[in-house]
């Protein structure tokens, strides 16, 4: 039964390992997981108070549709996936997808005042190192969303290649959000691929474009830096709204770590607009939720503020060498309301950290903290999925 309260926060990871088509391991995801995804769905402002009634008019309708119609020609797998999530937890299906086109259909509209509850949050660091290489991550989210996330481990084989880049195979482990496709918060895959996303929200959206969301779901599948950047650019059609995204290759020779942000393509072009910045063996990098290198309007006024402080506490500590130094950074709770780690003790608070994770490209392990990884110790350690 969906209570519909926010509880406080729990001290339990759920994991779910799945195999299947993509429509199987979508409805074992929504079988599993049904209670916290109705539960969530209940709870969600964003989806109620300004997704749901923009999707009442013809107008949303039709951004609506004409952004499901390209999500499909690209990639009709990951819209099979979310109709078994759909299925699976006896939910609408048009909810689900609303969540993944998150603040498209109100910017496209020019809906004002555009959603004052957007997350704030999620802090990335790189440290790489000959002896110590990184990836750590703190997930911030809207506060209905504490608990109401799990961890997906989906092993998919198909008998026909998959979508515009024919994927047969699929195996990778992910953070979701209730209802939501595995790709968008931290990831790693048996290509030997970890990544981290940090939302920007970018003020340029665009509706009949690829969500992020499909597009960090089809990172899931790249096997080497070159599939990535194929991925992210999406040729022919290119993202309709923006993101950073934090990644690295077991396997690639040159132990490159990158950070890409992702924008909708100012010029209208047909593929995503890129900036990508290599951080090389010796180096380290941070980010949060705000444009580095692309200069394009950004519209969360509370996203900027809490992303500069953020950054300007990270720069009050020596870089980073050790799995120590990040674990204390990413715990840090300086800066008052817009501090690294979020959570206030309160169910009131608009914005919490839900968890951390921790990659360490070395040992080869991918480590889990629900609550604040200085003062904690992981709920789990696990081994990458790395073939």
């Amino acid at each position: 039964m969906s209570s519909g309260k926010i509880l406080p926060r729990r001290q339990a990871i759920p994991v779910l390992y799945t195999r299947g088509t993509h429509y199987e391991v979508g409805f074992d995801m929504g079988r599993t997981f049904g209670s916290m995804i109705k539960n969530f769905l209940i709870l969600s402002q964003p989806l109620n108070e300004t997704y749901l009634p923009l999707y009442g008019t013809a107008k949303g309708r039709q951004i609506y549709n004409e952004t499901l119609e390209s999500v499909k020609g690209s990639f009709p797998q990951y819209i099979r996936e979310l109709e078994g999530v759909a299925d699976g937890a006896e939910v609408e299906f048009h909810k689900l997808f609303l969540l993944h086109l998150d603040e498209i259909l109100p910017q496209a509209l020019k809906h004002q005042p555009r959603n004052k509850n957007q997350p704030t949050g999620c802090s990335s660091i790189i440290v790489n190192q000959k002896h110590c290489r990184l990836l750590g991550h703190t997930e911030d989210a809207l506060t209905e969303t504490l608990n109401h996330y799990y961890f997906v481990v989906a092993h998919i084989i198909s008998d026909k290649p998959q979508g515009k880049y024919n994927v047969k195979e699929e195996h990778f482990m992910s953070l979701c959000y209730a209802g939501h496709l595995p790709g968008y918060t931290m990831s790693h895959n048996h290509h030997g691929l970890v990544f981290s996303i940090n939302t920007i929200s970018a003020e340029l959206l665009r509706s009949g474009k690829t969500p992020r969301h499909f597009l960090t779901r089809a990172l899931l599948a790249t096997s080497n830096v070159d599939d990535a950047f194929r991925v992210l650019t999406d040729a022919g059609v290119g993202a309709a709204d923006a993101c950073s995204i934090n990644f690295s290759f077991l396997a690639d020779p040159r132990q490159m770590f990158y950070n890409v942000e992702m924008a909708p393509n100012p010029d209208r072009k047909n593929e995503s607009h890129l900036s990508i910045k290599e951080v090389p063996l010796g180096a380290h990098n941070y980010h949060a939720n705000q444009f580095e290198r692309i200069h394009l309007d950004q519209a969360n006024e509370l996203m900027l503020k809490s992303s500069v402080s953020r950054m300007h506490a990270f720069g009050k500590y020596k870089p980073p060498a050790s799995e120590h130094d990040v674990r204390n950074m990413l715990g840090d709770v300086t800066g008052g309301c817009f501090c690294v780690w979020r959570d206030n003790g309160r169910c009131d608070e608009v914005v919490k950290t839900i968890a951390v994770g921790l990659f360490d490209l070395n040992a080869k392990t991918f480590s889990l903290y629900s609550d604040n990884p200085s003062l904690t110790e992981p709920h789990c350690t696990l081994p990458l999925l790395y073939k």
